[in-house]
């Protein structure tokens, strides 16, 4: 197995903010607090010590989240380890996505294990202990019912009402498992991973109790802790910030004010804030609370509180509340004694306008971590590369460019004509001068002769090419093939590709190579070539 990095302003698909973040610009310093350094997390630890975390809170609730969950004395240990006072955490985050969703969703948490690991090296007297929460109060169930394998896209189809996605009931999940063994090949699937599949989404579990059990399955041979936040005690805890955002709505101004500073650095705001960032949770709804005409209320329903009757609720139901992605940070950094936040460039995009905000509620903001971008090329793939002695780096570039450039290296014609482009360029030039000399009303006449000729010759060196091509049909037709591959839909493998393309070739070895591969604190895209 070798591993490559692509610096990330060479990866077109990647945004400009992202790029600018990964690689530190310096129009971004206001925005987050710490270097991404490990030396730097000395004085995380330090700033965070200060948030007087819950913690015996959080190892009761992580403790029965655990219960029942099979060869999980490891996790346990690791959750008894937050009692410490320096024991910490490092974060990463995703959506209860069907059967873990994109590749992305395992690369986060193979990113956090190593850092977590890498701190612990270089921190001998503190512990830090990887974490993956699962999101499963987001009601977008479109973007987390469905995985792509072997290029075929297996989907849960189930009316939605609109409730928390990680509350609906799996009983109806079966379709979705019959379509995913047969793409897996029937009875006897590769290292039995149907089997522990069937399992974890099986039975009278939540959506997102499946995702944990799953995502346990996956990960029990290594230190990473998974908690579902989205329990009363949690919320509880979380009740003085949401009774403050409620009733005195402080995170607007200090978002649209970040926002502001932002897109007068370049760069747009990311997430909508509103003027109460909370939804309010019924059975199967989840609905954005509202303040209305002197009264509150439950958008689209006919919900409606005083302030003292919604106090009132906030009090005795505080499970009742769900933040939205602008205080969701929040809710996280309360709950955890966390260092670090690792996520993708859209992620850490809407985390860049939340610095005011964490001061304004007590809390430390946390170092923000670009996770690791992975291109997964397999055998199959890298030997066909070699046979057409193309390097794996031009392929984040258009088919078209690519196959451009590989005819003209290939070909033993010369298949430019920019020598006879400039020999025109200048003849006509020299006719537009003489023209003017005589008339200056001819001219321009002599120029849109040469623009004319110009075109003319660029058509001719596209028939050139066209004609060409034809004679590598079968390199044109490897190099799609690598493309829709490796890049399905134009777009980066890890956003569209589900983990078991991979595992189904390399089985559990997956999971320790890219752990110790996936460094998020050493720039660039990985590229990992089996």
């Amino acid at each position: 197995m070798q591993i490559d990095r692509i610096p990330f302003p060479e990866v077109p698909q990647f945004s400009q903010r992202d790029v600018a973040y990964a690689t530190g610009a310096a129009d971004l310093k206001p925005f987050f607090k710490y270097p991404v350094t490990l030396q730097a997390f000395a004085e995380v630890m330090k700033d965070k010590a200060n948030d007087k975390t819950n913690r015996q809170l959080l190892v009761d609730e992580l403790l029965a989240q655990y219960t029942g969950l099979d060869q999980a004395d490891t996790a346990r240990t690791q959750v008894q380890s937050l009692l410490n006072g320096n024991t910490w955490t490092v974060i990463t985050a995703h959506q209860p996505s069907l059967f873990t969703g994109p590749l992305y969703f395992i690369y986060k948490i193979c990113s956090t294990i190593n850092l977590a690991r890498k701190l612990n090296e270089q921190y001998p007297d503190q512990h830090v202990v990887p974490v993956f929460i699962i999101g499963g109060e987001d009601h977008d169930f479109e973007e987390i019912n469905h995985a792509r394998i072997k290029g075929k896209k297996v989907e849960w189809n189930k009316q939605h009402p609109g409730g928390s996605v990680g509350a609906m009931s799996i009983d109806d999940l079966k379709p979705a498992l019959t379509a995913l063994k047969g793409l897996l090949g029937g009875e006897f699937t590769p290292f039995g991973i149907y089997d522990r599949i069937e399992k974890a989404y099986s039975g009278d579990r939540t959506y997102g109790e499946a995702t944990l059990h799953f995502v346990h399955d996956l990960f029990k041979d290594t230190e990473l802790v998974i908690s579902n936040p989205s329990r009363p005690a949690f919320k509880a805890a979380f009740r003085p910030m949401m009774e403050r955002e409620i009733f005195e709505q402080v995170s607007q101004p200090l978002i649209e004010k970040a926002q502001a500073e932002l897109t007068a650095a370049g760069y747009s705001g990311q997430a909508h804030a509103r003027d109460i960032n909370l939804f309010y949770l019924s059975p199967g709804r989840r609905d954005r609370i509202v303040f209305e005409d002197g009264n509150y209320g439950a958008l689209d329903t006919t919900n409606l509180w005083t302030e003292a009757e919604f106090r009132l609720e906030l009090q005795e139901h505080p499970e009742r509340f769900s933040p939205n992605v602008v205080m969701r940070p929040l809710f996280q950094e309360l709950i955890f004694p966390n260092l670090a936040y690792i996520g993708g460039g859209g992620e850490l995009a809407y985390w860049l306008e939340r610095k005011e905000q964490f001061a304004a509620f007590g809390l430390n903001f946390p170092m923000l971590i670009r996770r690791n971008s992975v291109v997964w090329v397999d055998q199959k793939s890298q030997h066909q590369l070699d046979k057409i002695q193309l390097d794996f780096r031009q392929l984040f570039r258009h088919d078209d460019l690519i196959i451009r450039d590989y005819v003209a290296r290939e070909s033993p014609n010369d298949l430019s004509l920019e020598a006879e482009w400039e020999q025109l360029n200048g003849l006509f030039a020299s006719l537009a001068a003489k023209a003017k000399a005589i008339d200056p009303t001819l001219e321009k006449a002599a120029l849109a002769e040469g623009t004319r000729q110009t075109k003319i010759i660029a058509q001719f060196e596209s028939r050139l090419r066209r004609i060409e091509k034809k004679k590598y049909q079968e390199a044109m037709d490897t190099i799609r093939a690598l493309r829709a591959k490796l890049f399905p839909g134009n777009s980066l493998q890890e956003r569209k590709d589900n983990f078991l393309n991979v595992y189904l070739e390399e089985g559990e070895a997956m999971f320790p190579a890219l752990i110790e591969a996936l460094d998020p604190l050493e720039q660039g895209m990985v590229v990992v070539r089996s």
